[in-house]
């Protein structure tokens, strides 16, 4: 099968437009992104940055942080920090410094890490109060006597008629 005129003509205009020189390449974004950007104090984040030149390592500082090296991954410059557990909530800017000067920021917003006091009340015995438990066993133990004597009464009459 044979491709239409325009469309051939398409595929020409592209291939010249990529072939010749001083065309403009698209420039990298600068950025730095935390990930998650709202963690507990004494979790870890992660950072991700791009700089023009992803090849070299780049600094992001934080106050929580300090002074964080990211280096060249997948395309990114990335690093992973813990939080320390000290740091107070509140949100706290997150700066990039590229090899070449260039700067971009962000925010990471730190929350307080909150224990749970006592687990959650499943109905696994921790929220049956003392006093009632011989009563609930007692009424178990004979509902299910009840139970079984049924049962005899019903197989002995199904016996004799």
């Amino acid at each position: 099968m044979r491709p239409s005129v325009p469309a051939a003509l398409a595929a020409l205009a592209l291939a010249t437009a990529v072939a010749l020189p001083g065309t403009p390449a698209r420039a990298a974004a600068v950025f730095v992104e935390a990930n998650p950007s709202t963690v507990r104090a004494g979790d870890e984040v992660g950072l991700r940055a791009s700089c023009s030149d992803n090849l070299a390592a780049a600094t992001v500082t934080s106050d929580p942080l300090g002074t964080v090296t990211v280096s060249p991954r997948y395309g990114f410059l990335t690093a992973t920090k813990r939080v320390p557990a000290t740091t107070d909530p509140g949100a706290y800017s997150v700066n990039l410094r590229c090899p070449d000067g260039k700067t971009a920021k962000n925010t990471l917003h730190v929350v307080v890490k909150v224990e749970p006091a006592r687990g959650p009340a499943t109905g696994g015995g921790g929220t049956a109060g003392g006093r009632s438990a011989p009563m609930l066993i007692g009424g178990g133990a004979t509902a299910v006597a009840a139970g079984i004597a049924l049962g005899l009464v019903a197989l002995r009459r199904r016996r004799v008629g």
